[in-house]
This record gives structure tokens, C-alpha cells and sequence, in this order.
């Protein structure tokens, strides 16, 4: 029985159908966001025009994956391969992470320690070097060991450190900064050890660091945002674990060049709508040769 005057259904079939229609298209977005795009990995190429960056190094390419979150909801080890595989097959000379590769809590997620997926890394480390930094993430289950389990499948992992490498003939400096959120990011002391006047890449997890990096820094990369994990048109991105104008793409803001991974896996829920899964081919080139790729 129902209250006199509601009815709950419309006897209008014009509204009968919009109805119909609205329920399938929620459900349809559901299955989407929840079971299809969470489980695709893209290949992004991202073509980055820097000042400053020198005619030597112009056209150097650079792997970047950051989230991968092995655990969550369709991001086994499977995928982690898969990630690798693609990894190596990449024209890149360098791989460069940028932090959580665990999870803490995500829904549907089943826990993978960094003992258990670190060695399905080798195979990459045995191909190309990679660097790393670590996210809040893997300091919340024990950051040291995460460092450790990286460090023995091959994995460069920086801390407030820099390394001096050389990729294709070009030489460059890539820094390691801690996580804003879990560790000190003692940025003046990494920037310390570049000796001398060739570019500087810094890698962080969190991109809310950026007004910190100095300008000493060529490009910085990090990851952290998951681009907001759900993208709706018109509305943006209604949830980022950082400042809205960081979610993912490439930035430029106070003379300073800022590239964010949108990552790969998930956190809190296994939801990805508008914003794949992705390796992010970075092409860095001088500004002069190519206009700046504009934020997504």
C-alpha cells in the first residue's frame, strides 16, 4: 500500500524510458569505474619542452610509473609482469618510480608485502637502471623494509639523495626527495650533493612539495595524486590527496616544471573512471624545439 498521491512508478512512458535509461547508465558507469578501467594499463607519451634542458640531452626518453599499489583490487602480481614487460620493451633507457608500491587498506585489496613483489622487478633491473623514491604508503609498512626489498632486485632507491647517471650520452643528475607526509625530505641536503651544472631531475612521491624543490631542479616527478582516480566531465576531479591544480600532466608554475603521474593502481576504493591506469612516456626536449605540453 502506498501514501495517497505518491506513486513509484511514472505512468508517463516518455518518463518510464528516461528512468529506465538513467538506472542503466549509472550501472553501466558503476561497472566501468569499479571492474573495466581499473583493470587497463595504457602508454601515455608525454612530450615535455624545458628550459634550460640542453641540446645534448634533447629527445632523452624516461619511463615513469608511480601508484603501482600491488594488491589493490586488479593489480596483482600479474599486472606487475605485465607493467614489466612493458617496461622493457620500452625504447626508454631508464625507469623512474615514484613511490607507493604497496597498499595500506584499499576495499577488495589483498595485502602484498615488498618481499613478495620486489623480485618480479628483476627482470626490468636486469634491462635498464631504474630509480626510486618511496611514497607514504611503504613508510606506513615499514619503509626501511620496502627500501631494502627494492634495493635487492636492482632498484636504485634515493632518499634525500642524488645519483649522477648517464642516459644515451646525456648526463644528468636525478634527486631522490622523501615523502612530504612520512619523512623529513631534507631537500637542501639532496640538492648539496649535485657537484656541478648538469640538469637536475628531482623525483618525489608527493607534488605539494614543488614550491620547496629550488630551481636548481630542471624537472620535477612525482606521482601520489592517482589524477583523483574518478575524472567527471565538467566536474573535474572530486577528491585528490593534494592541491587541485597538481592532479596529474604536466605543470608549470613559478618558472618551475612539475610532471605528475597519474599512477597505476588504487587506494581506499578500487575505482578508477576517466583517469587509466598508466606508464607515462616522458620525451624531454629543449623548449625550443617543441611548445609545453599543457596539464590535463
Amino acid at each position: 500500500m502506498t501514501r495517497r498521491g505518491w506513486r513509484p512508478w511514472p505512468r508517463n512512458p516518455w518518463l518510464q524510458r528516461l528512468f529506465v535509461g538513467a538506472v542503466l547508465i549509472a550501472l553501466g558507469c558503476l561497472a566501468w569505474g569499479f571492474f573495466w578501467e581499473p583493470r587497463q594499463l595504457v602508454e601515455r607519451d608525454h612530450e615535455l619542452a624545458l628550459p634550460g634542458w640542453p641540446r645534448d640531452c634533447d629527445g632523452l626518453r624516461l619511463d615513469v610509473i608511480a601508484d603501482t599499489h600491488t594488491g589493490s583490487p586488479h593489480n596483482g602480481l600479474d599486472k606487475l609482469d605485465e607493467i614489466v614487460a612493458r617496461l622493457i620493451a620500452s625504447d626508454a633507457p631508464a625507469v623512474l618510480m615514484a613511490g607507493d608500491y604497496v597498499i595500506l587498506s584499499v576495499l577488495g585489496g589483498s595485502y602484498i608485502s615488498a618481499d613478495e613483489l620486489a623480485p618480479h622487478l628483476k627482470p626490468l633491473t636486469a634491462r635498464k637502471p631504474v630509480y626510486a623514491v618511496l611514497g607514504n604508503h611503504d613508510w606506513w609498512k615499514d619503509g626501511l623494509r620496502v627500501r631494502a626489498a627494492l634495493e635487492a632486485a636492482g632498484v636504485t632507491v634515493l632518499e634525500d639523495q642524488a645519483r649522477e647517471v648517464r642516459l644515451n650520452g646525456c648526463r644528468l643528475w636525478i634527486v631522490g626527495i622523501g615523502d612530504k607526509w612520512e619523512t623529513r625530505h631534507d631537500i637542501p641536503a639532496a640538492f648539496a650533493q649535485v657537484s656541478d651544472d648538469a640538469p637536475a631531475i628531482a623525483l618525489t612521491h608527493n607534488p605539494d612539495l614543488l614550491p620547496d624543490i629550488p630551481p636548481r631542479a630542471t624537472l620535477t616527478i612525482a606521482g601520489h595524486t592517482h589524477g583523483g582516480q574518478v575524472r567527471l566531465p565538467w566536474l573535474g576531479t572530486p577528491v585528490l590527496p593534494a592541491q587541485e591544480r597538481y592532479a596529474g600532466g604536466y605543470i608549470v608554475e613559478n618558472g618551475k616544471s612539475l610532471f605528475v603521474s597519474t599512477g597505476i593502481g588504487t587506494s581506499i576504493l578500487p575505482v578508477r573512471f576517466g583517469v587509466p591506469p598508466e606508464i607515462s612516456r616522458l620525451k624531454l626536449r629543449a623548449a625550443a624545439h617543441a611548445p609545453a605540453q599543457a596539464a590535463r
